[in-house]
């Protein structure tokens, strides 16, 4: 699968790491960005991942900041986009199947590496139920045409 991954200075250490895990189990990682943790806007870093998920150069994007609020609400912001900040495996289960949100926050400062890994896991391991949960997502993309 090809991710998107963006992050600001507080999430960079994760998201290398997280980029690691997943390149490790043969997925296509795009970086988006940041590369320190020199200070930076996260808003930059969860559009252009964002971005790469809404055009279809990748399935799914993953951001991260240090609580992953910010940086959810930038992604958010791109047409096209469900972004879910996910601190649990069973939240990022259950975004998946009733939202098929595409993009996944993470909080650096909340979550671990371990705890990450395995919530990352899931979200890209879970499929979109659809039925009533389709009506659903139809009608949240809707407002983004009012």
């Amino acid at each position: 699968m090809n991710i998107a991954m963006g992050c600001d200075h507080g999430g960079y250490a994760l998201k290398e790491r997280i980029k690691k895990y997943l390149e490790g189990k043969g997925h296509a990682v795009v970086d988006c960005g940041t590369s320190s943790t020199d200070s930076c806007d996260y808003p930059v870093f969860g559009e252009a991942a964002a971005r790469k998920v809404a055009n279809g150069e990748c399935e799914r994007g993953i951001v991260i900041c240090t609580t992953g609020i910010g940086i959810s609400i930038s992604a958010n912001k791109v047409r096209g986009i469900r972004c879910a900040l996910c601190s649990d495996a069973f939240s990022a289960e259950m975004t998946r199947r009733h939202n098929d949100a595409n993009v996944l926050a993470l909080g650096a400062g909340i979550v671990g590496g371990n705890l990450a890994e395995r919530i990352v896991d899931v979200f890209l391991s879970t499929e979109f139920e659809g039925g009533r949960h389709a009506r659903r997502v139809e009608r949240m993309m809707a407002i983004e045409n009012n």
